[in-house]
């Protein structure tokens, strides 16, 4: 669990990093505020909760990418709202290109956190179960070949009286 614990913290502030390069190189947004940083928010979430855990492309996972998906934007909004009302520490990134103010709007600083929290939530949410041990597999099969042996000895049974019951028929006739 803390292999994927850390796995996950990697994924998403690799991903939050990606997105916060396309927003502030990409697009030239070095603070965002409002409803842009929130869409920013929504994003990097979707994003994450695409590629993090049970990749999108996975089999079976559409279904699971599209809720982890909805559930990521809505995260991610919450904790861009939580940044801005609760915790506001004021940044000065001017000297890497990336603005100064507060956390919640500089994408540089925001978005890294976000993706990271959700990568490692999303991550740990997608561990196995425990794989079942060597004994509780011999055991199954050793079952199963018991339960398959009393069916064929069910059918021999059932297949002795149809032909003694066919016999008698015959010698009556």
């Amino acid at each position: 669990m803390p292999r994927r614990l850390v796995l996950g913290l990697f994924k998403g502030l690799l991903l939050g990093a990606l997105m916060a390069f396309l927003v502030v190189r990409g697009l030239g947004a070095v603070t965002a505020v409002g409803a842009v940083s929130y869409l920013y928010a929504a994003l990097t979430g979707v994003v994450t909760a695409l590629l993090a855990g049970k990749p999108v492309w996975a089999a079976g996972a559409k279904v699971e990418a599209l809720l982890k998906a909805i559930f990521g934007a809505l995260l991610a909004l919450g904790a861009n709202f939580a940044l801005g009302r609760w915790f506001h520490p004021a940044l000065d990134l001017t000297a890497f290109g990336a603005g100064a103010g507060p956390l919640n709007a500089l994408p540089a600083a925001s978005l890294p956190l976000m993706a990271a929290a959700l990568g490692a939530f999303f991550e740990l949410d997608n561990t196995p179960g425990p794989t079942p041990s060597a004994d509780a597999v011999v055991k199954r099969r050793v079952a199963s070949d018991a339960s398959s042996r009393e069916e064929a000895s069910d059918v021999e049974e059932v297949e002795d009286r149809s032909e003694t019951q066919n016999e008698s028929r015959r010698t009556r006739r």
